[in-house]
């Protein structure tokens, strides 16, 4: 199966995983009330989604020469990582279950993709944009802090590492998932795991967010959740990885809220300015 075959069936999978969330967790007066005031909101998120769009546009150019600069001067700790943890992620392995190894590849291949689209369209529907604003810039965050980690830390997942005990289980199950992988990433992204911290990240959200959106709450913890441990049952990350992962997500999540009340409150101030009379 191809390149393209295999972003077309995630593509369609996270569609109408977008499709049943809205259906479960927004009312028929939220989408309506929000279609109706698409353009300002629009208008309001400009800033935030210019700046993600670019950021990224950046990245993905400048992924290439990262690489090569971790080549020439990253730091090699995959013998430090196995030194304090040892084979945790090898007994976490061998006690699942084999029926459930398709269930966590679904999890890292179809739920990671769903879980970061989805909450930007759960929150362009609901009152308030400023979660959909924090957390624009915690994605950005996450990425740039991910991209520096993986330029300076060298350090390759256990099923690479420790084949003799660890299983690459989800390129047995599903090879072609090996395509996607390699476009968007390098065996040596491992330290820390960006799919823990994007999904803790969401699930954070989903948390503060809880009085508005408590359904979404309830599917980001059985998706991120599956995903986190996902990364360590498949062989793919160390466990220090997972909670270096958390760790950074939670550092994202409060910068992206001071961030962006420094921002808005700019805007406003600006705003206010220009409308007093002369």
């Amino acid at each position: 199966m191809s390149f393209l075959s295999v972003s077309l069936i995630i593509g369609a999978v996270v569609v109408t995983g977008i499709v049943a969330t809205c259906t479960v967790c927004l009312t028929p007066a939220q989408i309506r009330e929000t279609l109706g005031s698409l353009d300002s909101r629009l208008s309001d998120l400009a800033p935030y989604l210019i700046l993600a769009g670019v950021f990224f546009v950046i990245r993905r150019f400048t992924q290439g020469p990262s690489q090569r600069l971790s080549r020439e001067v990253g730091i090699e700790i995959t013998k430090s990582i196995y030194r304090v943890e040892g084979l945790v992620v090898a007994h976490l392995q061998n006690a699942t279950p084999e029926a459930l190894i398709p269930v966590f590849s679904g999890f890292y291949m179809f739920g990671f993709a769903f879980l970061l689209v989805t909450p930007i369209v759960v929150y362009l529907f609901t009152p308030a944009l400023r979660p959909l604003k924090e957390l624009l810039v915690a994605y950005i965050l996450n990425y740039a802090a991910g991209a520096l980690f993986y330029t300076f830390f060298v350090a390759v997942g256990p099923r690479i590492y420790v084949t003799e005990h660890v299983d690459g289980l989800m390129y047995q199950f599903y090879p072609q998932t090996a395509d996607v992988t390699s476009v968007v990433s390098e065996n040596t992204d491992v330290f820390p795991s960006l799919h823990t911290s994007l999904s803790v990240i969401v699930l954070l959200f989903a948390w503060r967010t809880r009085h508005i959106q408590p359904r979404w709450l309830q599917i980001t913890a059985i998706v991120s959740s599956g995903i986190v441990l996902a990364t360590m049952i498949l062989g793919i990350h160390w466990a220090i990885d997972v909670v270096a992962g958390i760790i950074l997500a939670a550092g994202c999540v409060f910068l992206a809220e001071q961030i962006v009340e420094i921002t808005e409150g700019r805007l406003s101030n600006r705003q206010s300015k220009e409308t007093e009379p002369v």
